[in-house]
Parts: C-alpha cells; structure tokens; sequence
C-alpha cells in the first residue's frame, strides 16, 4: 500500500495513475485490426533480427498509402523474407508479399466471425483496464482510510477525498467505455 502526507496528494496520485490506464487502453485499441490500415497494428509484431526481437516499425519505415495496405519498406533487405514471416505468423491474420525490397501487407476486410472474435477480446481489454482502475481506486482508498486513522486528515477531509475518489474513477471508466464503445462500432461498421 502507498502512503501519502496528505489527500492531495493521494488524489494526483490516483488521477496520474488512472490516466496511464487509459493510455494504455488506447495504445491497446490501436492494435486491434478493424478492416482499415493502420500501421500501429504492426507493434506487437516481433522479428528476430541477428537474434534480437525488434518491432517491425525499428527495421524500416512503416506506411498506409491506403485504407487497404500498409507497406513496409525496410532499411537492411535482407530482413525482408524475416518481416514477411513474422506478420504471416502473428495472430492477426494477415497475408503479406513482398518483392525482395519491400513488404505489402494487403489488409482485407474482417468476416462477420473475426470481427465477432475482435469485439470479444476487445471487452476483455475493457475489463482488464476497467479492473485496473478499480485496483487504483482500492489501493488510494486504503492510503486515505490510513490517513484518517493516523489523525492527519480529519473525518470531514476523509469524506470529501473519497466523494473525489469515485468522481475520478468514475471518469477515468467512462473514458475507457467510451473509447471502447467507438471502437466496437468501428469494427462492426461494414
């Protein structure tokens, strides 16, 4: 359990850290592949470059010239047949080419049952962030209930900081949900 002076400084501290599980939640949104090109879908891609896992966007340059393709133009061509087989291994479905200098990703459109599995794990990401910030919100409370039984905050101080507590934490949720929310019908849209 953290320990804190005063409440101001446990409610910056569950503000900041609620803000990085948002964060985090729309760096996650990122990855999910919608149907629409987007080279952030790359970033969980590793490839074992002279032994070393690198994310594809370190070995060369990572464009979208389109709604339908990502192109992958990388600075060493030999990694091109190593990038090629990492994006057709990662679970994200996708079938890349490449001409020996540059790798095409084609990005086709989800059918009605991946796009079922997307938005399945999707609200499991939701839960996992939503849970998070539930765990913070515990975690601050316990550091304010300390305060009080300490005697450094009185009983007044102690009821307002929770009331602020559950204010922040409910923004900081429905931020996610939101976020969430706008995902999903991104990727049901057809």
């Amino acid at each position: 359990m953290t320990t804190f002076g005063n409440t101001r400084d446990a409610m910056a501290a569950a503000k900041t850290r609620m803000e990085k599980a948002v964060d985090d939640f729309r760096k996650e949104l990122g990855t999910l592949r919608t149907g629409r090109a987007n080279a952030a879908i790359l970033d969980a891609v590793r490839v074992d470059y002279h032994g070393t896992p690198m994310p594809v966007n370190q070995l060369g340059t990572v464009m979208v010239p389109d709604a339908t393709l990502i192109v992958i133009s990388p600075w060493d061509p030999s990694v091109v047949p190593l990038i090629d087989k990492a994006i057709r291994t990662s679970d994200l479905g996708l079938n890349p080419t490449n001409d020996g200098k540059i790798v095409r990703v084609p990005m086709p459109a989800p059918t009605e049952e991946r796009r079922k599995e997307i938005v399945k794990h999707l609200h499991k990401v939701l839960e996992n962030h939503r849970t998070a910030v539930r765990n913070i919100r515990r975690d601050i409370k316990e550091a304010i209930d300390k305060l009080e039984k300490d005697k450094k905050i009185s009983q007044d101080d102690h009821k307002r900081a929770l009331e602020e507590l559950e204010k922040v934490s409910h923004t900081e949720t429905k931020k996610i949900e939101d976020l969430s929310a706008a995902k999903e019908k991104e990727i049901l849209a057809i």
